[in-house]
């Protein structure tokens, strides 16, 4: 039996795996080319063994751009016929990037409950909360364009995915009664972004918490660098790096639902025996000393001792410091292209044209107001030389 945990106002309960519908199997080389029939068999396999949570955005799985619908919640529409609707708690996305409007607010919710062949939404998550679109959110109503939804039953509970620093997380989960949030969160991620202090935060609050990438994308099992597999070998020998993964979340209460992008049967059935096997008292203070070791071996990796305190900012030419140091230790964390390529990815998602590191002219101002001394000017070209190189 899977264990569930509260993640809804009125005793709603999500099993702790959850099933996230961004890496399905494909059948062809483009991105919206999914295999409808192994990915509709791993989706109903996961809900008839007990799976109730389901996640989907508007762009997962874009044969373009995220500007672009993906095939994502096309397939989550049809996948869920046939009573499977009725057994899960569904989630998407609103692409808060699209946003112009309120009335554009309703016009995309609109459309993803036709593609998604629903009337009603459990949760709707703003999406990718930051810096560069929260305050135009606010601006344009998206506290009353949830409170609207909810009222009229498009959705039941309003919730939003966040990729961005604590400062912001806590700023956006006082700005408006949350039912539920979804953060990035894994035993390397424990201080990035929202953090074990955002996890904590979003507990006192009470608000419903689902964990994204809790392997990194599949770093966290692919590219784990062999000392630290021989620390968790050496303390679980019997556990894969999925289990340390996952384990370690489930192990912490406030996560509700963990979820899991998942690619094969073969991951289904094994993450799926992980939760059925996990119980309160199954990760130990001893798993918990191997795993700070790991997380010391990535952390030697790091380039540049920025706490993201924020203290350099604002930067005169508009530059974000604290973010563009963080995606230059980003790029260290993990070896292949695979990795840094996720990296460069991210770089040009998260952080608008004017925010990235190539608008430094090294004035020096951040060098006084830096705690730790950093050269900050130094570390901003070498993140220029990694995400935005000269073409010529």
């Amino acid at each position: 039996m899977m264990k569930k945990r509260k993640i809804g106002p009125s005793g709603e309960e999500g099993t702790i795996l959850g099933f996230g519908c961004m890496r399905l199997p494909l059948s062809g080389p483009k991105p919206d080319n999914i295999d409808i029939d192994l990915a509709t068999s791993m989706l109903r396999t996961a809900i008839d063994r007990g799976v109730n949570y389901v996640d989907t955005a508007y762009p997962y799985h874009s044969g373009t751009t995220r500007d672009d619908p993906g095939a994502s919640e096309p397939f989550v529409g049809q996948a869920l016929r046939n009573g499977y609707r009725e057994k899960v708690l569904l989630a998407t996305k609103l692409p808060t990037w699209l946003v112009d409007s309120r009335a554009k607010m309703n016009e995309l919710l609109d459309f993803q409950l036709k593609r998604l062949e629903v009337h009603q939404l459990d949760f709707y998550l703003a999406h990718n909360l930051n810096t560069s679109v929260w305050d135009k959110l606010l601006a344009l109503g998206l506290r009353e364009f949830m409170d609207e939804a909810v009222k009229d039953g498009r959705i039941r509970f309003p919730a939003f995915s966040f990729h961005d620093s604590y400062s912001l997380f806590e700023k956006v989960v006082n700005s408006y009664d949350w039912v539920m949030g979804q953060v990035q969160y894994n035993y390397l991620d424990k201080d990035y972004q929202a953090g074990r202090k955002g996890v904590e935060l979003a507990a006192k609050k009470g608000l419903g918490l689902v964990v994204m990438e809790p392997l990194r994308g599949g770093f966290l099992v692919n590219q784990v660098p062999e000392d630290s597999v021989k620390i968790l070998k050496e303390a679980r020998p019997e556990w894969s790096m999925p289990a340390w993964g996952f384990n370690w979340l489930w192990n912490q209460p406030e996560c509700a639902v963990v979820l899991s992008g998942m690619t094969t049967m073969a991951q289904v059935e094994e993450n799926i025996a992980l939760a059925e096997r996990f119980t309160d008292n199954l990760f130990t203070a001893k798993d918990t000393v191997a795993i700070d070791k790991v997380r010391e071996n990535f952390i030697k990796r790091l380039q540049v001792d920025c706490t993201g305190c924020g203290y350099c900012l604002p930067c005169p030419s508009g530059v974000q410091i604290p973010k563009n140091l963080a995606f230059l230790n980003q790029y260290h964390l993990f070896d292949g292209e695979g990795p840094r390529a996720s990296c460069r990815y991210f770089f040009g998602v998260q952080l608008s044209p004017p925010e990235r590191a190539n608008n430094c002219v090294s004035c020096g101002e951040c060098l006084e107001k830096c705690p730790q001394r950093l050269d900050i000017p130094k570390f901003l070209a070498k993140t220029v030389e990694i995400y935005q190189p000269s073409k010529a």
